[in-house]
């Protein structure tokens, strides 16, 4: 599933913070807008589970 949502490509070097649009260009400076999703979950990471216990681990 794509997501709707777009972030600037180029937010880093031509704003001071990330510009979002449901377009395919920024309207503030005109360069492409990219997926703002993050990537998909994965059940087969081979890692998940050593990322997990690290996230409990910085939590406590």
């Amino acid at each position: 599933m794509r997501s709707d949502i777009h972030v600037c490509g180029d937010w880093r070097v031509a704003h001071d913070r990330p510009v979002y649009t449901l377009g395919d260009t920024c309207p503030e400076c005109g360069a492409d807008a990219v997926n703002s999703a993050p990537a998909p979950f994965d059940p087969t990471d081979r890692y998940g589970e050593y990322r997990r216990a690290l996230k409990r681990r910085e939590r406590q």
